[in-house]
């Protein structure tokens, strides 16, 4: 049985399209469509309900020893309000999760999560914590919704104070306020735009969702659904957990090796990442040069030899055309190259090419 957010009624009576994901029912599009949906974020400004993702907080005299072992980037030089991208592995250096961490005073830090591996997470947390710390899932006391386009923080000013509005990238205000409602306003996203994400009271989250679309009616604002966020995040080259990494895809092969502090004392699958050495595929960006749409799962050809597989693949509404992302032998991923992939026994050209597809103005 899925759950509901607390915004389902408001999903609803908007003329949401809804469908199980993660465990909870979610729009995947309104009656906009997704192609309107994805076009207002790049242009204007669109609405996500993620009140799906996990939250949980890390607490005590520990919880920096905790986080620097259980993940793979470095949090030390990380200040009060800023928040940090990190994935996290296993013992074999495949991917447990990514996620990001916001840091509110030493011994004080929240965690969000993905939505399907909130369970798994939190229990690895749990069997791997050591010393004064405590872990705490509070995922049912939020709502998360996210704000999102160029036109984002203009709507944000309407309704919010400036000590409450996050000056940089990947910051937070934790005491932050916007429609009189208290929140977190981080200003982080996963559309390849700029925005906040806000967490907050999941009895307010309605109050907080229309006072937004108010807000924002003039400057095109509208609510998005789950494809648009697919799309976006496709466009942005964004990895998402179950496509682009997990398991057994290590963060270095998926290129996340910025979040990966290989000079850091110890952190859980250093040791296999290390012995693993270079890793031996890559994750690159194909244009569909041929005819057709790529999805996932489909084998990559290069000369008639196998040389991969394709993680997440779709039609790109800004851009005009549609793109794919694919783990490949590493000896073959060069910008340029040719390869064909198997969609329903055709074979669709493509070619390799640099990402993100889209990089915001």
């Amino acid at each position: 049985m899925e759950l509901k957010t607390p915004l389902y009624e408001a999903h609803v009576r908007a003329g949401g399209k809804m469908v199980p994901f993660a465990g909870y029912l979610l729009p995947v599009q309104y009656q906009t469509g997704v192609i309107k949906e994805h076009m207002a974020v790049r242009q204007a400004a669109g609405l996500f309900d993620v009140s799906h993702m996990g939250e949980i907080l890390c607490e005590g005299p520990d919880a920096l020893a905790n986080l620097q072992r259980l993940l793979t980037n470095s949090f030390v030089n990380l200040t009060d309000g800023q928040a940090r991208y990190s994935p996290m592995c296993n013992e074999r250096g495949g991917t447990v999760d990514d996620l990001i961490v916001y840091k509110r005073s030493d011994d004080h830090y929240l965690i969000v999560v993905n939505a399907a591996n909130k369970d798994k997470d939190y229990q690895w947390m749990l069997d791997h914590q050591s010393g004064n710390v405590t872990f705490q899932d509070v995922s049912e006391d939020y709502a998360q919704l996210a704000l999102q386009g160029p036109k984002a923080m203009d709507i944000l000013g309407k309704l919010a104070k400036e000590e409450s509005i996050p000056k940089k990238y990947y910051h937070a205000v934790f005491d932050g306020e916007v429609a009189g409602i208290p929140c977190v306003v981080s200003r982080t996203g996963y559309t390849g735009e700029d925005g906040v994400e806000l967490y907050l009271d999941s009895a307010r989250a309605e109050e907080m969702w229309e006072a937004l679309l108010e807000a924002g009616r003039e400057e095109g604002l509208i609510p998005c659904g789950l494809g648009a966020r697919d799309t976006l995040r496709m466009e942005a080259a964004m990895p998402l957990y179950g496509h682009e990494m997990d398991e057994e895809v290590t963060p270095l092969e998926t290129g996340l090796g910025f979040a990966v502090k290989m000079a850091k004392e110890d952190f859980i699958g250093k040791k296999a990442l290390e012995e693993a050495g270079e890793p031996g595929r890559k994750r690159v960006g194909l244009k569909v040069t041929g005819r057709g749409i790529i999805r996932e799962e489909q084998p990559v050809y290069l000369e008639g030899e196998k040389i991969g597989t394709t993680t997440s693949g779709t039609h790109c509404p800004y851009l005009g055309y549609p793109v794919a992302m694919a783990l490949v032998d590493a000896a073959y991923a060069t910008e340029g190259t040719l390869v064909n992939v198997e969609v329903r026994g055709r074979m669709v050209e493509a070619q390799m090419v640099p990402l993100p597809f889209y990089k915001k103005k």
